[in-house]
Order: C-alpha cells, then sequence, then structure tokens
C-alpha cells in the first residue's frame, strides 16, 4: 500500500506539472489580450462616436440636398482617427510592450495597471505617448478605409429607382473586409514604424520615426515595412467585419426600438 502511494503521489506530481507546462503555453498565446480588448473596444466606440458627429456637421454645413462628398467622408474618417489616436496611444504603448516580451522577461508587465505603473514611474507622461507621431500620420488608415467603405456601400445600393435596394448583412460583411483590406495594404508600413518605437529600449535603438524608416530599407529593404502584413489582415479582418456589422445593424434598429418604447 505504502509504495502505492508512493506511486500515487509521482502520478500526482508529473500530472501537476504537465498541468503547469501546458497552462504556460495557452497563457503565452493570450498575453497581451487585456489591453487589446481595451483598446479595441474604446478605440472602435470612440471613432464611431467622432465619425457620426463630424459627418452630422458636415450634412448641416452642406446642406441635406447637397450630401457628402469623398473629401468629406475622407476629412470625417480623418478628423475621427487623430482624436481617437490621442485618445487612446497609452493603451497600444502597453499593448506592444507586453506582446514583445514573454512574461519571464526581466522587466516585463504582469498587467495592464502594472505596465502603467512601470512608464509613468520610469519615463513620465510622455512615455505613453511614444509612437504617436506614426499613429497621427496612420489616420490615413482609418481614412482610406471608411471612404472606400461608404463609396461602396453607396455603389452597392445605386442604380435605377426601380432596382434600389438595401443592403443585407451579406453585404456589411464583405463590403467592410474589403475596405479593410485595402487600407490595410496601403497603410501597413506606418504600424511597423509604430510598433519599433514602442517597443522595450527602443530609445537606444531608434532615434525618431525617420531613423526607423532609415533603418528598415538599409537592413530589410522594402519589404521590411510588410513584415506581418498577412497575419496582420487574418487577425484585424475578421473582428472588423463583425464590427462593422454590428455597428450597421444597432444603427438601424436602436433608434427604432427607442422610438416604439416612448410611443407605447
Amino acid at each position: 500500500m505504502y509504495q502505492l502511494s508512493e506511486e500515487s503521489k509521482e502520478r500526482i506530481t508529473k500530472a501537476i506539472d504537465i498541468s503547469r507546462v501546458v497552462i504556460h503555453y495557452v497563457a503565452a498565446f493570450y498575453r497581451g489580450l487585456t489591453p487589446n480588448l481595451i483598446g479595441n473596444s474604446v478605440s472602435w466606440a470612440l471613432y464611431f462616436w467622432w465619425y457620426s458627429n463630424i459627418k452630422d456637421a458636415l450634412n448641416a454645413y452642406h446642406g441635406p440636398e447637397r450630401g457628402l462628398s469623398y473629401y468629406d467622408y475622407f476629412i470625417a474618417s480623418g478628423a475621427a482617427g487623430a482624436l481617437t489616436a490621442i485618445c487612446t496611444n497609452p493603451i497600444w504603448v502597453i499593448k506592444t510592450r507586453m506582446l514583445s516580451t514573454s512574461s519571464k522577461h526581466a522587466g516585463a508587465y504582469t498587467s495592464v495597471l502594472d505596465g502603467t505603473r512601470h512608464i509613468y514611474r520610469s519615463e513620465g507622461f510622455s512615455g505613453f505617448y511614444r509612437g504617436l507621431v506614426p499613429s497621427l500620420f496612420g489616420v490615413s488608415h482609418g481614412a482610406f478605409q471608411f471612404t472606400a467603405y461608404e463609396q461602396l456601400k453607396n455603389h452597392r445600393a445605386s442604380g435605377p429607382v426601380e432596382v434600389q435596394k438595401d443592403l443585407t448583412n451579406v453585404d456589411y460583411l464583405w463590403l467592410s473586409g474589403l475596405s479593410k483590406i485595402f487600407a490595410g495594404t496601403i497603410t501597413y508600413p506606418y504600424q511597423v514604424v509604430r510598433a519599433r518605437l514602442q517597443t522595450y529600449d527602443a530609445d537606444k535603438t531608434y532615434r525618431s520615426a525617420r531613423d526607423v524608416v532609415l533603418q528598415v530599407r538599409r537592413q530589410e529593404g522594402w519589404g521590411g515595412f510588410y513584415k506581418g502584413l498577412g497575419p496582420n489582415l487574418l487577425r484585424v479582418v475578421p473582428s472588423t467585419c463583425v464590427t462593422f456589422l454590428v455597428y450597421e445593424n444597432a444603427r438601424y434598429y436602436l433608434p427604432r426600438a427607442f422610438d416604439n418604447m416612448q410611443q407605447s
């Protein structure tokens, strides 16, 4: 019985060790998930809020009979992107640093709160805005995406009066996906520059955004500006499609639901 007990203890110990290894590797895949969820939810909420209000202001300025042009959509989405980037840059700094190191790396952030404290103590308030300049250049991403999306929607719904139709959920999915791929491919290089400026010890490697561009071009060629484009599109396109689908349905159904509640 004593021997059996020892063997049982050994099996349990091995099982616990294996479980710890499995949990460690599974957790590694989800490192940085919290700031990513916070960043994406806050960014999209702010972006759509700014975008909608700026479009309404432009509509009021031009008058309902004129409608919005390519330039108006570009201005609205660009301004919304700039305001959102300024508000959310601290979140992306923390997320980038968490993803660029393992949890066992010396000085690695254990959480969003730990990252916030560490940056403020070691770099001050300005540390939260590392990479902001390339992020502001990157507002062109949202500008291209929303301009393409709005024009694709208008084109899809346009035609003679007798054949005009409302867009379906399938339309929203593929139109938003196509516009995301278009904008992502055009503006991806800025994301490479921004990410390298926001990593640990970036100040020891790069002096400025211009220095990042020069070093990447010299050491990796033009292809260096598109490293990771494929995985990035695979990551962001599905979530973008779902986000736009929810946005379009919420914009359509919520006002009607509120009207019904007020009437009842």
